[in-house]
């Protein structure tokens, strides 16, 4: 597993958290009898077994369902000031929600793109009709589905969208999310420069 997803679930939890919880996760995972530390750096290469570790360890210090904690993580992701950079990778995906919703069959290429060696799960998104979508994720770790509903829930509000998301497993290793939008323009939407830098 590519260091840049530890690390980026590392700050989740300091950010939201606090150094005292990941302290937890970090004792509870052993980080240190494998790692040597309990920090991860992001442009390592860990066992991609370490990262489903963590996962359930923060779930079992938290004492919340993993689906909600990635949920949150996802959502983290694109809201907290510091990765603007990501929520301009994914804006640059489309001129409305519809638009970037067909842009991620080719966010894992795009990754590729910003980080040479990153490999995100594979994406397939598919229309059901004017108002429903799906987008499967499948990769060698569970859960990023959950991850990118996060995801999703704050770009579809960045685009002034009203969506229903709903996210299902898909053995043996993936997740469904159907996208159901209710109105294309609920709301004003969030202006986009993909000049800015952050």
């Amino acid at each position: 597993m590519h260091g840049l997803i530890n690390h980026t679930i590392q700050r989740f939890v300091l950010d939201s958290f606090g150094h005292r919880v990941w302290a937890q996760v970090a004792l509870r995972a052993d980080l240190c009898a494998v790692m040597g530390t309990a920090d991860f750096e992001p442009m390592l290469t860990y066992d991609d077994a370490i990262t489903p570790r963590v996962i359930n360890r923060l779930s079992a210090v938290m004492k919340r369902s993993i689906p909600d904690l990635l949920e949150d993580l996802g959502a983290w992701l694109v809201s907290n000031p510091d990765r603007e950079g990501v929520r301009r990778l994914l804006r640059f995906g489309g001129d409305d929600f519809e638009e970037f919703l067909h842009s991620l069959n080719d966010l894992p290429e795009r990754a590729t793109l910003a980080v040479e060696d990153l490999q995100l799960p594979q994406m397939e998104v598919a229309q059901l009709d004017d108002w429903r979508f799906t987008l499967t994720c499948r990769g060698k770790v569970q859960g990023f589905g959950y991850v990118m509903m996060g995801v999703m829930r704050v770009i579809a509000d960045d685009y002034g969208t009203l969506a229903l998301l709903d996210c299902k497993a898909a053995p043996p290793e993936g997740e469904v999310i159907t996208v159901t939008i209710i109105d294309r323009h609920y709301a004003q939407g969030r202006s986009f420069d993909l000049g800015a830098r952050g």
